[in-house]
């Protein structure tokens, strides 16, 4: 069973760039057809996607964050990394990587259990 656990600081101050690293249990990363995406849930909003690095490591990104946002994966340790620049308080948002099957139903199939990462001088 695949499993998703976001790590990172949960506190950021404005103009720094936020890090979250999820590691990835039960399944590799680099597995047809499957891509790994971060999301973002900014409090009383609906859930934003980010971007994706997919099984070959090439990487699609959300156009309005497009400038400030890098996914880099190490599949040595089955991880993948966000790195978002720049913060500002707009960026306060409960951070979520996902499993995405890219072969067919194009599902968010598998979730973290989701990070906060508050921006905050």
């Amino acid at each position: 069973q695949v499993q998703l656990l976001e790590s990172g600081p949960g506190l950021v101050k404005p103009s720094q760039t936020l890090s979250l690293t999820c590691t990835v249990s039960g399944g590799s990363i680099t597995t047809q057809y499957f891509y790994w995406a971060w999301v973002r849930q900014p409090p009383g909003k609906g859930l934003q996607w980010i971007g994706f690095i997919t099984y070959r490591g090439a990487t699609n990104f959300n156009p309005s964050l497009k400038s400030r946002t890098s996914i880099s994966r190490d599949t040595s340790k089955n991880q993948f990394t966000l790195q978002l620049s720049s913060v500002t308080p707009e960026d306060t948002a409960v951070y979520f990587c996902s499993r995405v099957d890219a072969e067919g139903t194009w599902e968010f199939d598998v979730w973290g259990q989701g990070t906060q990462v508050t921006v905050s001088s």
